[in-house]
């Protein structure tokens, strides 16, 4: 291994900014998985999917493509932020006593605060010049519906966000910064759409998930008579196709650091944040033969892939979005009101789901004040502030290098610090003066859970 003299810090120049955005189908050994009509239970058809997005995302989603063109621009905003730095933690690693390198990639150089922007701007894009007005869609801690925000006002397009309730309470700011761009923001589920009233009438005070605001944002956009699309923040192809611009950019970052990774690590909620990274390492892996671990890291309160069962399943909780194989708890799950909110989603991606199911990932689930504890060690050794979600990925490097110690191992550690958490100050708050649950599931939640899943037909 390399200390390429003690560099911490490993950037690009903007020409060097991806110019193709890199599909895992093209080499993954695992097929595709077809994708069905929540109504009909048959194989979904495209006119039933333009109902939500534009054809060129839709192209995008059933492409079996190696690389797809990054519009110029697309790439032209890019430049506001990338590329963004990959730097080596060598002050956690004195802390921590490892022969351990841990690296970070540093997507909360983001003007929107995280890796979301990266799929935000192509998707405002390509609905733009499809003649989109506006946009509907959810979000959880509020790094999607920010990122979705800014794009549309940068393109010109309206944009309409339902924010899961608890994160809606939880963090004000990101509902302002939400504002600031122009987005009009309901809370989750919400009196704006039957959906929500339908979830308020049982319980006034619903905490919300990402599963009933994904409801709510399809059922506008799938009653407006095509004046408005639905754009959606991780779990669909075209959504972690769009996120590979982080590794494509880590890759050549490794290089210049003189090391490789031996394991990649990243938070999953619904799959964009660990997929963006892992995939192009992914790539050398299944063309070039190297050996690089992936570990996708999950709260102990939503553990689809450690604890959920792997079928056909809604892709929100009304049943209303087309039904998707994945590693599921069910469409009906409501997680405990973590804060790391861009986790609490019921399923996981269906790319992701596949590769997991076939070995080719790791996964783990941590608790909420254990992912705490190493966001605050991280923040007083290297100084930033790490979003709640992330912080997932930070605990699984720090036990990364706490192995390597232990067995005295060289290893290279590589995760995606993908959001900041300059707003999530209210979550450490709580830690700090121990009011935090780590939050869970009880074994009864998951009874019967393969039983309850829509039955599919398969072509």
């Amino acid at each position: 291994m390399s200390d390429q003299n003690n560099k911490k810090r490993f950037d690009l120049d903007e020409n060097e900014i991806p110019r193709f955005w890199y599909n895992i189908n093209a080499d993954s050994p695992v097929a595709p998985t077809p994708v069905f009509d929540p109504g009909t239970k048959e194989p979904i058809s495209v006119e039933t999917l333009l109902k939500l997005f534009p054809m060129p995302l839709i192209e995008q989603e059933v492409s079996m493509e190696r690389y797809i063109p990054i519009p110029d621009e697309v790439r032209d905003i890019y430049k506001l932020y990338r590329p963004t730095p990959l730097i080596r933690a060598s002050r956690l690693e004195k802390v921590l006593q490892t022969p351990a390198h841990i690296y970070y990639k540093y997507e909360g150089a983001s003007p929107a605060g995280s890796h979301k922007l990266n799929s935000a701007i192509p998707q405002v894009y390509f609905n733009k010049i499809s003649g989109t007005r506006a946009l509907t869609t959810e979000t959880g801690a509020g790094q999607w519906g920010s990122a979705l925000a800014m794009a549309g006002e940068m393109f010109g397009l309206s944009v309409e966000v339902y924010m899961v309730n608890a994160s809606y309470l939880a963090k004000p700011y990101r509902r302002i910064i939400m504002q600031t761009y122009g987005a009009q923001i309901f809370p989750s589920p919400s009196e704006h759409t039957k959906i929500g009233r339908s979830y308020l009438e049982k319980d006034p005070k619903h905490p919300g998930s990402l599963g009933i605001a994904i409801s709510e944002a399809v059922e506008v956009a799938a009653e407006s008579n095509g004046e408005k699309k639905y754009g959606l923040g991780s779990v669909l192809n075209h959504v972690l196709l769009h996120q590979t611009v982080i590794g494509e950019e880590a890759l050549k970052q490794m290089d210049l650091a003189g090391e490789y990774p031996d394991v990649v690590i990243g938070c999953v909620g619904g799959g964009s944040n660990f997929s963006g990274l892992s995939f192009p390492f992914l790539r050398a892996n299944l063309r070039d033969g190297r050996k690089t671990r992936f570990l996708a890291v999950e709260p102990t309160s939503t553990p689809s892939l450690t604890r959920g069962v792997y079928g056909f399943d809604y892709g929100d909780s009304f049943g209303i979005v087309p039904i998707l194989k994945m590693y599921t708890l069910g469409s009906d799950f409501i997680p405990d009101p973590i804060h790391a909110g861009g986790l609490r989603y019921h399923g996981m991606s269906p790319i992701v789901s596949g590769l997991y199911n076939a070995g080719l990932l790791e996964a783990v689930a941590v608790g909420q004040r254990d992912v705490f504890a190493a966001a605050i060690q991280f923040a007083r050794a290297e100084g930033i502030l790490p979003a709640p979600e992330s912080s997932h990925a930070i605990l699984a490097a720090i036990n990364e290098a706490i192995d390597a110690r232990d067995k005295n191992e060289k290893r290279v550690i590589l995760f995606n610090l993908s959001g900041h958490g300059l707003l999530d100050l209210s979550a450490y708050d709580q830690y700090l003066h121990n009011g935090m649950i780590s939050g869970s599931v009880a074994e009864g939640q998951l009874e019967g859970l393969a039983e309850r899943l829509p039955k599919v037909k398969m072509p």
